[in-house]
């Protein structure tokens, strides 16, 4: 954006200590760094800025730029290091943003939450370009998270919920029509567990942009609340893909978006499972607190309800917070509680919603193998808890390897157990994992894996470098799997 107008005055500046130490660590140049604000800033309407090297060399030298450049600044910086890197962080001055409209502290009312479901999947139906939906959306953690997600325990008040069908009409849409809705979009997650996030995401979001389109109709109170838990189910899953892709603003996102539908649904259990795959994301960005805090916000707000397999994945993932935050004694207290939990399944004679059915036997495996995987990273590479991960990652490749369905799953704990070997000095047997998992990688869409598999393998590479089965595999993984441009 040439010219005064692109920022703010530059009287008295000092050089940006924190902005230079983010630039260094990510590699770019100015001008590849100018590049890509510029891409970011088309990409949300900003058609007026023009950024170039010495623009970004002013930045470095303590001149503050206006919004949105700080808030792109801390996007691209986020992605690159797989954690939420904030405004201020950066060493920057965030603007104002009105809550009711960006970010996640939303109104807890039901037609709120269709319009800005609507509103937001219409956006990325038409954008679908590394998420980034306009202005409103930028990665929220900490305070600014836990706060506005504790307002799901409040009960609606009167009157803010959707208004029943003032004329008494019948419902405008039949039972086979509700059901094959909510068949719908089981078919969809089975794909996603099969392909990956990146195949069927925005068929995801065109299903769910056309529920929401129902929704502004006047509907009868139990469809409405039906309509509201199939638009919960779809944001979520919406979500989910888009975290597997690399998308991560538009997750969190769609993830809040869909806590709010569960709410007008009157579906506890389903927002405790959203506000899992919440947590998970924070765990992914390098945030356990915030995850821990989630996942005890789940629990609580669904403790009368929960089935025994959904309480034992909320266990399961109070495990891995604990574990990222280095707290071995609770940790392990936690993954004897999923275990346990898991045991009971089926002795109260609750029907299972589909959305839950996932956590099998399998992935309670995997998921307590990756708490103690964790921990012996978070530990200093403690071949104690690489012990302890090693015969549970096992029984999850294992169940998962019989599985042709959660082949993404397959991968990961293969790449899993590839990490189990690093930690225990195997690196020809981590090799031979990552070969196994980069066949599976390579039949699902899924940045995720990807992503992983690269940092796996660069691990290897990095201990290992003598060795040569990690040599000519490093090398193999290059052209089989290159760095792609961009998720979709």
């Amino acid at each position: 954006m040439g010219g005064s107008g692109a920022d703010g005055t530059s009287a008295g500046k000092r050089p940006n200590e924190h902005l230079s130490s983010w630039f260094v660590r990510s590699g770019w140049s100015k001008g590849e760094l100018a590049r890509q604000v510029n891409r970011r800033a088309r990409q949300m309407g900003a058609h007026h800025i023009s950024t170039d090297t010495s623009r970004v060399r002013r930045w470095l030298d303590g001149e503050q730029p206006r919004e949105p450049i700080p808030r792109i600044l801390s996007e691209l910086f986020s992605e690159r290091f797989g954690s939420v890197v904030a405004v201020e962080d950066l060493g920057l001055r965030a603007g104002h943003q009105s809550p009711s409209v960006s970010g996640v502290d939303l109104p807890w009312a039901g037609p709120q939450t269709v319009s800005m479901l609507s509103d937001f999947s219409r956006s990325d139906l038409m954008l679908a370009r590394r998420g980034f939906l306009g202005t409103s959306l930028a990665l929220a953690a900490g305070p600014a998270l836990i706060e506005p997600m504790q307002r799901w325990l409040v009960p609606t008040p009167p009157g803010e919920s959707p208004a029943p069908d003032p004329g008494g009409r019948p419902a405008r849409l039949s039972q086979p029509e509700l059901d094959l809705l909510e068949t719908t979009t089981a078919m969809f997650r089975t794909w996603d567990a099969q392909c990956g996030g990146g195949l069927r995401r925005k068929a995801v979001v065109g299903q769910l942009h056309e529920v929401t389109d129902l929704l502004q109709e006047p509907q009868p109170p139990a469809t409405a609340k039906r309509l509201f838990k199939c638009a919960a189910e779809l944001a979520e899953l919406a979500g989910w893909m888009s975290y597997d892709v690399g998308l991560q603003p538009t997750a969190q996102k769609y993830f809040v978006l869909g806590l709010h539908a569960a709410k007008e649904a009157g579906e506890k259990s389903l927002g405790s499972y959203i506000l899992s795959s919440m947590s998970r994301q924070m765990i992914h960005l390098g945030r356990p607190d915030d995850a821990l805090e989630l996942i005890h916000l789940a629990q609580y707000g669904s403790r009368d309800c929960a089935t025994a397999r959904t309480q034992a994945m909320l266990y399961a993932m109070e495990a891995r917070a604990y574990a990222n935050m280095g707290q071995p004694s609770k940790t392990k207290r936690a993954v004897r509680m999923a275990e346990d939990t898991f045991a009971d399944i089926g002795l109260d004679g609750e029907p299972e919603p589909d959305w839950i059915r996932f956590f099998s036997e399998a992935e309670l495996n995997a998921e307590n193998a990756h708490s103690y995987r964790d921990l012996a990273y978070v530990a200093g590479r403690s071949p104690t808890y690489a012990s302890l991960a090693e015969p549970l990652m096992a029984r999850a490749v294992e169940l998962f390897g019989k599985d042709e369905v959660h082949q993404r799953s397959y991968a990961l704990n293969l790449i899993g157990m590839a990490t189990v070997h690093l930690l225990k000095r195997e690196p020809e047997q981590a090799t031979t994992l990552a070969g196994k998992a980069l066949s599976t990688a390579k039949s699902v869409r899924s940045e995720r894996v990807n992503t992983r598999l690269r940092k796996t393998v660069d691990t290897a590479a990095r201990d290992f470098g003598d060795v040569p089965e990690v040599v000519q595999f490093t090398d193999y993984l290059t052209t089989q799997l290159p760095e792609t441009a961009e998720a979709v």
